[in-house]
């Protein structure tokens, strides 16, 4: 064996001191004691999966400035995340053979970490669905209107269903209905009007919607940042292959209390609630919700300090994410086998890959984390290119170790790898 790793490893849903065996690439044994020709005790740290992200804007190509693939994936790598799955919504959109060609050579080029590229679904490609899947993870669909978003037709919902099921890759969706939000479209001064702009009912119409054209059909439909208690109750009884995904900033912050700078939390779905935010919270307690994705959605500074109705919207999130919910987890709120699920289990199950538990023939992609040692969130030590975050000076527990496929990316604080390290995964 190439390494062995000794801890406590969270395994099966429980805790034990052991060591896991690596391989090339592969996690190769699960034991008591392994002699490998490099071995690493990390004491009573805990030993975990990553975490994989199926949902971040790294906006790459077109808007460089806000982030590319390169800072967008150390940010990740620096939250534990060794996977990443982008959104299309650049410029150009990635829609056709070629834009998805050259945006995984960026990617290839420029990512510490293994990556995924979606293709978007549009009234002008859905009749190539099936040329586009070999090269692409996965599918999204925009019901509504968002940052650089191409939205598909209702009417063509049913058919780009049915396309897409042969290939089995996940279709994400992001449910807001258009037709709902143009009725209540107005002038926005605050994240109130915003709510009001897009109320929760432009979320349960889209749902309705998705229901009804997967009627009959089973391809794998993610809905993507749930971030309403009526869109819970629409999927609480949903079919299997249908999954659901929420976000950090829908479980963690509501208008009732945001007290700050209103355009730096301008999201697409709105921040809610409270009774939206304990509805969702209950949903991830009790597996009615799948996946805990960040949708990292970074702007800038100066673009974000304008006023309400002209900031664009969408928050950073791949690095806190992770770190964030550790910090949660030792304040009890939510049971680590359930952030693990979240955030590592179920997202591997959904764009089959071989990671997300420490189990034999999984990807060793393995983050090291003292659970005694919680750290303020502080926008300078991230890494993400647009410099600041939603979550400043939230209690956070940052890996101390990184492992993707068995290599070491980061030790101290510090990354010891090249980009370009990470390889396309899920086509």
């Amino acid at each position: 064996m190439d390494l062995s790793i000794e801890g406590t490893l969270f395994h099966k849903g429980g805790f034990e001191h052991g060591c896991l065996g690596i391989k090339d690439g592969k996690i190769h044994a699960i034991k008591k004691t392994l002699k490998a020709e490099q071995h690493i005790d990390v004491g009573h740290q805990l030993i975990l999966p990553a975490g994989i992200d199926l949902h971040v804007h790294f906006r790459d190509p077109g808007f460089p400035h806000k982030e590319d693939f390169s800072t967008g994936s150390l940010a990740a790598a620096f939250g534990g995340i060794s996977c990443v799955m982008d959104m299309p919504n650049t410029q150009p959109p990635t829609t056709s053979i070629s834009s998805i060609q050259e945006k995984v050579h960026s990617a290839q080029t420029r990512s510490y970490v293994d990556f995924g590229i979606y293709a978007a679904i549009t009234n002008q490609n859905i009749g190539r669905i099936a040329t586009l899947s070999p090269l692409c993870s996965g599918f999204k669909i925009y019901l509504g209107s968002s940052t650089q978003a191409t939205v598909l037709s209702p009417q063509h919902l049913r058919a780009a269903f049915f396309e897409s099921q042969r290939s089995q890759k996940l279709i994400l969706i992001h449910a807001e209905d258009e037709p709902c939000l143009k009725r209540h479209h107005a002038v926005e001064r605050n994240l109130v009007d915003h709510l009001r702009c897009r109320p929760s009912a432009c979320e349960e119409t889209a749902l309705h919607d998705v229901l009804r054209n997967a009627q009959g059909l089973s391809p794998p439909i993610h809905i993507c940042h749930l971030s309403s208690c009526e869109g819970v109750e629409v999927l609480r009884h949903r079919p299997s292959h249908i999954s659901v995904g929420v976000t950090p900033h829908h479980l963690l912050f509501d208008v009732n209390t945001l007290t700050v700078e209103h355009t730096w939390y301008k999201v697409n779905p709105p921040i809610r609630s409270s009774f939206d935010r304990e509805a969702l919270w209950s949903a991830a307690q009790h597996h009615i919700i799948d996946v805990l994705e960040s949708d990292h959605a970074p702007h800038t500074r100066e673009e974000k300090q304008v006023e309400f109705d002209h900031a664009p919207s969408g928050v950073p999130g791949v690095e806190t994410m992770y770190p964030l919910f550790l910090a949660l987890v030792k304040k009890e709120r939510l049971p680590l086998g359930t952030l693990l699920s979240l955030l590592c289990e179920r997202p591997a199950q959904l764009l089959h890959l071989p990671k997300g538990t420490l189990e034999v023939g999984n990807d060793a992609d393995i983050i090291v984390v003292d659970m005694n040692h919680t750290e303020n969130i502080t926008a300078e030590r991230l890494h993400s290119k647009c410099g600041w975050t939603p979550f400043e000076g939230y209690p956070a527990i940052f890996p101390s170790l990184v492992f993707i496929r068995g290599e070491k990316l980061i030790q101290d604080h510090q990354m010891l790898m090249k980009p370009g390290y990470g390889t396309c995964v899920g086509v």
